[in-house]
């Protein structure tokens, strides 16, 4: 095991000890969630929004799916997350921000993402955050982008109700035994994606994409 991946694991887990409903695990996802989750993903892709990347575990998936670094944005709530990040991938677009708010900011130049991958504790949320999140996400996606989330649970994290509501679909796609603790991975969709025009973006209303708060 690698210095780095120590010192990745460690902060991990003292980040778990001071919010454990924020972090909700011990130890960082494993590489072979992280192919899970990424399986779909390709350069062809475009632009990706990552949820909750923590120490990165994904972000590296990404890339080595072909994914550019400045194709992606990184949205993370917890400062100490964030600015190991943005140090790590300095032309990723960094964002330190709760992840419901993610309608409030402007990314890619105003170019539509075509997948979101979330590493977000989404089971332990209240419904309206949760809602926040995947109105924001969708809204950032062009017509028929994908959101990725994975659960330690039997079951999609996300209710059938909440789909519903939404006009979502999940579909379990793939999982591992190897994670700690193991875990299942979900694509969700829009049952009718959204017209075009619904995802024309605003004028961009800064510069600076790496924002806090």
């Amino acid at each position: 095991m690698s210095f780095a991946t120590i010192s990745d694991t460690y902060g991990f887990f003292r980040a778990w000890l001071g919010d454990p409903l924020r972090v909700a695990a011990i130890v960082p996802s494993g590489r072979a969630l992280a192919q899970a989750i990424t399986a779909e993903i390709s350069a062809d892709t475009g632009p990706v929004i990552e949820l909750g990347p923590g120490t990165g575990s994904f972000t590296r998936a990404l890339l080595r799916r072909g994914v550019r670094e400045d194709d992606l944005a990184l949205i993370e709530f917890g400062s100490e997350f964030a600015m190991a990040l943005q140090l790590r991938y300095p032309r990723a677009h960094t964002i330190w921000m709760d992840a419901s708010r993610l309608h409030a900011v402007q990314l890619f130049g105003g170019r539509p993402a075509g997948a979101v991958v979330s590493g977000l504790p989404v089971l332990s949320m209240p419904a309206r955050k949760v809602i926040g999140i995947l109105e924001g996400s969708f809204a950032k996606m062009r017509p028929g982008g994908t959101f990725y989330q994975f659960t330690y649970g039997p079951t999609c994290p996300i209710p059938r109700a909440l789909l519903d509501r939404l006009g979502l679909k999940a579909v379990r796609i793939g999982g591992t035994l190897a994670n700690v603790p193991p875990a299942a991975v979900y694509r969700i969709r829009q049952r009718q994606p959204r017209p075009t025009s619904d995802w024309i973006s605003l004028p961009l209303m800064q510069k600076d994409n790496k924002q806090h708060p």
